[in-house]
């Protein structure tokens, strides 16, 4: 079952991207092997390089920064409450996580639009209405993001501290430590390995973000919010250019990798 449903579509996905493989044409026929031409394109293309650079200001700013921190602030302040607080904020963030992503782009979409919710409350105090989704198209589709991702850090975060020995904190606490020491001494050096986990994992799952941008701005306007997915989308089944969209997947792996490594070696985590 592994071999025909995961190992066999990953060595395909390879031989592919060095294949001139289409879904229309002559080539949809007769496959050629191209070696490295579209790779050598893609380094070339200046829209695969636009769309490398919103990838990661959709990465830094939604998943590093967004969920990763409102994440484990939220876990934080819920640290030591009764159980009835936990289980209403935790029930009420969830919610937001278990939403599909079309259904989250939706609502983002009835709030955001220059009719929508967000407007109608701007002009109570009266600021005139914005179109969100054309004036800052990244910000939102971030905002989006964040607000459906976040749960997931909260629901890991959750589980780090309540695993962080309460001897240690007590001792700080004798010790005269503050808050803030006690977090930045004691309760981050023992999580690291969870935050680093979080962390690949928020980062993977976010670099494949596509129902969530697709439906709200379809990459737009323009090159706004075209990340790697709705390129490689528009490569492979616009343009049908399987062989160039396989290539463009590999590069998206290549920067997960890349972003994991890089985690790692900056909280000095051992694996």
């Amino acid at each position: 079952m592994l071999v025909i449903f995961f190992i066999g579509p990953i060595l395909l996905t390879f031989y592919f991207a060095f294949t001139n493989m289409s879904l229309t044409g002559m080539t949809a026929q007769a496959i050629e092997f191209v070696g490295f031409k579209n790779f050598m394109y893609m380094f070339s293309d200046p829209n695969f390089r636009v769309s490398v650079i919103k990838t990661i200001m959709f990465l830094v700013f939604s998943a590093v920064i967004g969920q990763q921190v409102l994440g484990f602030i939220l876990a934080l302040l819920m640290k030591e409450r009764n159980r009835t607080f936990r289980r209403v904020i935790g029930a009420t963030v969830l919610a937001g996580w278990v939403t599909p992503e079309i259904v989250v782009a939706f609502a983002f979409f009835a709030f955001l639009n220059e009719h929508g919710t967000l407007n109608t409350m701007l002009q109570w105090i009266g600021i005139k209405p914005i179109a969100w989704l054309f004036t800052f198209p990244m910000v939102s589709v971030i905002i989006a993001n964040i607000w459906h991702g976040t749960a997931f850090s909260m629901l890991v975060f959750q589980s780090a501290l309540d695993n962080v020995p309460k001897s240690l904190e007590e001792a700080a606490i004798i010790d005269g430590a503050t808050g803030w020491q006690r977090l930045w001494k004691i309760i981050i050096p023992v999580i690291k390995g969870q935050i680093v986990t979080n962390m690949i994992l928020v980062t993977l799952q976010t670099l494949g973000v596509f129902t969530l941008i697709y439906a709200l701005t379809g990459g737009g306007p323009g090159m706004a919010t075209q990340t790697l997915p709705i390129y490689m989308y528009n490569q492979a089944f616009v343009n049908y250019q399987l062989g160039y969209g396989t290539a463009i997947s590999l590069a998206m792996l290549l920067i997960g990798i890349i972003a994991s490594l890089l985690y790692i070696r900056l909280l000095k985590v051992k694996v």
